[in-house]
């Protein structure tokens, strides 16, 4: 297998096949298909980092994306393994900014690149608010790269 050239250092990985559902009229993955894709690998990775729906329903806070970049780079076929990678870059007061690649690892091709700005909300009252100290503390980012 070729060796994956990930954008930044030690990314977390959710290994994904394209299935029939994804399949559009072009014969390839649905554009909305990655989107879902992003929340799938935000999610993974923030469970690994403690913070699952029962802990965001529990604290009260929740992050919700204010924006989002997508880069569809190359097409994804049926039965193709995707690797989806993701990194947090920045934390600040109130937000994160997380990157995505998405690989196809039988050729290492990056597929699909994205960002994501989420911002911390308060759940009950659905309006912004600082990071809470389990927020801060489970998705600081060891990249802190600043973006324009």
């Amino acid at each position: 297998m070729p060796e994956i050239a990930w954008d930044f250092p030690d990314p977390h990985i959710l290994k994904v096949r394209v299935l029939p559902e994804h399949i559009d009229v072009m014969q390839h993955t649905n554009n909305v298909v990655y989107l879902r894709w992003l929340e799938d690998i935000a999610w993974d990775h923030s469970r690994c980092l403690g913070l699952d729906e029962a802990a965001y329903q529990r604290l009260g806070y929740g992050m919700a994306a204010r924006r989002h970049e997508l880069d569809y780079l190359q097409a994804t076929r049926l039965g193709e393994e995707v690797w989806l990678g993701t990194w947090i870059l920045h934390t600040d007061k109130a937000s994160i900014r997380r990157a995505y690649q998405f690989v196809r690892p039988a050729d290492a091709k990056t597929v699909f690149r994205g960002r994501t700005h989420w911002v911390c909300i308060d759940i009950k009252e659905g309006r912004p608010r600082r990071l809470p100290p389990e927020f801060l503390a489970a998705y600081k980012s060891p990249l802190q790269i600043e973006e324009t």
